[in-house]
């Protein structure tokens, strides 16, 4: 199945947001009328759908239960050149859409994000969100020597090209996260804008779950790192054995130059032990990474190609 192709489309994932749905359409049909705006109905069990189809927009059931799975099937199903991910929640603004969308737009980055976290509410978001939030985004700088400052927004604009080229293959809320790690790793450009979050409308209610989903969150990076950055998981593993390894040493060192005999043997192998599992790890994450590195040259270079065409 394919949808008519258009130059815009705002694209709605949603799980039972009857009470926010009908205004989030609305507010981005006036914000920015000549888009197409699809919703991707989640098994909804309220009027999630029908509000949505009596508000003017398409409506498109994904059966598969997980935010990362009605993503996925928007970017495979959905054909335009640029493209607006929202929230159905009302949480974020409309009227911003095209100051979203205008670094897209004019080709100064594949992706523009809404960065949230300088104006919003303290109902906006749930006890732990902005400490998982500012974690998550200091373990993504750090391994992609990024500068972002938000990195779970659910308001994003892409490019064609970018949407097209990251694969997403998370099921749940820490889809944003994958999108995101992808999208540095794959080489696209990414801008922030400052947008205001609002707290949800009374009578709704978050999906997300927050120990739960932040320990997914988190899993996810240690996976993708391991994958896309595998000297720096594996070369971090060994460094931390080598540490553990060196401290340990230096005990049977000193206990040695006191008779000039081993007397803590267990503690003697430990060290050894600890010393060669890191520099074989520092050893395997070199390896690694001059495989993965030949291998996403190659899938870039087959990129380029495909869109050259």
């Amino acid at each position: 199945m394919s949808i008519q192709k258009s130059t815009i489309v705002v694209l709605i994932p949603c799980l039972n947001e009857e009470i926010t749905i009908g205004k989030v359409i609305r507010d981005f049909q006036k914000s920015i009328p000549e888009a197409q705006i699809i919703v991707f109905d989640n098994n909804s069990t309220d009027r999630t759908a029908s509000i949505a189809h009596e508000s003017g927009a398409k409506v498109i059931k994904e059966l598969r239960p997980g935010k990362g799975h009605v993503m996925a099937n928007m970017f495979r199903k959905v054909e335009a050149d640029y493209y607006v991910i929202v929230d159905g929640d009302d949480t974020y603004s409309a009227e911003h859409v095209r100051q979203l969308l205008e670094p897209v737009l004019d080709e100064s980055a594949e992706m523009s994000v809404a960065a949230r976290l300088e104006e919003y509410t303290e109902q906006s978001f749930r006890p732990f969100h902005i400490f998982g939030n500012n974690l998550v985004r200091r373990l993504v700088n750090w391994i992609f020597h990024s500068n972002l400052t938000d990195i779970m927004s659910g308001y994003r604009a892409c490019s064609r090209e970018l949407v097209k080229a990251v694969p997403i293959f998370s099921s749940g809320f820490e889809v944003e996260t994958e999108f995101t790690i992808r999208t540095l790793d794959y080489g696209f450009r990414i801008t922030e804008v400052p947008v205001p979050y609002r707290k949800r409308p009374e009578g709704s209610s978050s999906k997300l779950r927050t120990f739960h989903d932040g320990f997914r969150i988190l899993s996810e990076i240690a996976r993708i790192a391991k994958a896309y950055k595998p000297f720096t998981f594996f070369g971090g593993i060994g460094l931390v054995l080598i540490i553990i390894g060196g401290i340990s040493g230096i005990w049977v060192i000193l206990d040695y130059l006191e008779d000039e005999y081993v007397n803590k043997v267990p503690t003697a192998i430990l060290s050894t032990g600890m010393m060669l599992l890191g520099f074989g790890s520092i050893g395997i994450g070199i390896l690694l990474n001059t495989i993965n590195y030949r291998f996403r040259e190659n899938l870039r270079l087959l990129h380029k190609k495909i869109n050259d065409r």
